[in-house]
């Protein structure tokens, strides 16, 4: 099955509430303070940690589904639990994009077939949905991952 290319209408998330299908396509779903403005990803209930701010109360908002690449790594070594990886382990990419409206960073794995040699500092990526290692047990799990934009080769 292409991972990229998953229809999330018959995947569970590997974690329920990090992220939705739209009508706009997949989306992060994360908290916005509703004094300050300030975003977080994952979604933050408490209190804001913007220092300036003493606010208590969030709401749910979908994040950016786009963002310009800031940095990115691969990742050579099997990851710890409760991540599930194949076995034997293939190294895969990871980009860390500041999403486009809420200038925050959010990690994520890159789609099959894009390693590092692929990727360049400044280019457009985009959020999809992927899947993660099918284990026979609890069956295949959605996640999002990180896709260079079409055309958009810096």
């Amino acid at each position: 099955m292409d991972k990229q290319n998953v229809d999330a209408a018959g995947l569970a998330p590997v974690v329920d509430g990090l992220f939705a299908m739209g009508e706009d396509g997949l989306a992060l779903l994360g908290s916005r303070c509703t004094a300050c403005g300030t975003y977080y990803f994952p979604k933050l209930t408490t209190f804001c940690r913007n220092p300036d701010c003493d606010s208590e109360s969030f709401e749910q908002v979908p994040l950016s589904r786009t963002g310009k690449l800031w940095s990115f790594t691969d990742s050579c070594y099997t990851p710890p639990a409760p991540f599930v990886a194949a076995d034997p382990f293939i190294p895969y990419a990871i980009a860390a994009v500041e999403l486009d409206r809420e200038k925050m960073i959010v990690l994520g794995q890159v789609v099959d077939g894009v390693g590092v040699k692929d990727l360049r500092a400044g280019m457009t990526m985009e959020l999809v949905i992927g899947t993660l290692l099918d284990t026979g047990e609890a069956g295949l799990k959605s996640t999002w991952q990180w896709r260079p934009v079409a055309g958009d080769a810096r």
